[in-house]
């Protein structure tokens, strides 16, 4: 997952609304949106790869989604970052608990971006910083860096939520993720990939033969717990290959 909105407001009958685009290869393999044969309390999509997920929801209101972080420096993690969000989504600990756990172990996945919900709290934990952040009310995204990093997708998308959130409906959240237009070249940060690579990642929906969105996500929680999901799926140049709508 590259790119996460998303607008935390507790005690509003809307608490939680998200809107995420997955930016992935487009050969590596991935199952759609869809409750877990092996968690049946698990509805997110599956890297087949590594057996993770990017974004999903779980049982008693769990929430959890990542980003990476965007730097050729880093070393290599020996786990997929992807297990974080999975192990979360199927734990029956508090998001305190499995904190206490990750922290610690950070090292041993590449660089990330984790943001855990239970209906009541949110909290997100940035790889590279020693303690996790107990989220206050807001419009926050979340992009290859740290929490509200000012880069242009981020400041466009998150802009563009806060706009929608008077009526949130998830056809306004994936189209708000489905805008191709690179920032200026004035205005790209430099993370060491090259001009030619910084241009194509700093659209909200990236699009080219081999590397692009996958998928984009819209998740509304309501006050009483129901989580409305909807994902629609691309292939290359940005292709359209379905969409799966789930009221859990």
């Amino acid at each position: 997952m590259c790119l996460i909105v998303f607008a935390w407001r507790p005690g509003h009958s809307l608490p939680l609304i998200v809107a995420a685009n997955r930016d992935e290869f487009y050969a590596r393999p991935t199952l759609p949106l869809a409750p877990w044969p092996d968690a049946p309390d698990v509805h997110a999509g599956r890297d087949l790869e590594a057996g993770g997920t990017w974004l999903g929801v779980g049982a008693d209101g769990r929430f959890a989604a990542l980003t990476n972080i965007r730097d050729p420096g880093q070393p290599p993690g020996f786990k997929s970052r992807g297990e974080l969000v999975a192990r979360f989504l199927s734990a029956n600990i508090s998001i305190a608990d499995y904190l206490s756990e990750v922290v610690p172990r950070a090292g041993e996945y590449g660089g990330f971006n984790l943001l855990l919900g239970d209906g009541t709290e949110l909290w997100h934990h940035n790889a590279r910083d020693a303690r996790p952040q107990r989220l206050v009310e807001g419009v926050y995204g979340l992009s290859n860096a740290g929490l509200d990093t000012p880069w242009p997708k981020l400041l466009k998308a998150r802009a563009a939520l806060a706009e929608a959130l008077d009526d949130p409906q998830p056809q306004a959240l994936l189209a708000l993720l489905n805008d191709p237009q690179p920032a200026p070249v004035a205005e790209l940060p430099d993370t060491g990939v090259g001009l030619a690579t910084e241009t194509l990642l700093s659209s909200v929906f990236i699009a080219s033969p081999a590397y692009g969105t996958r998928a984009s996500t819209a998740l509304i929680v309501h006050a009483d717990g129901t989580r409305h999901l909807v994902e629609r799926s691309y292939g290359p140049l940005g292709g359209h290959l379905g969409e799966v709508e789930l009221q859990v």
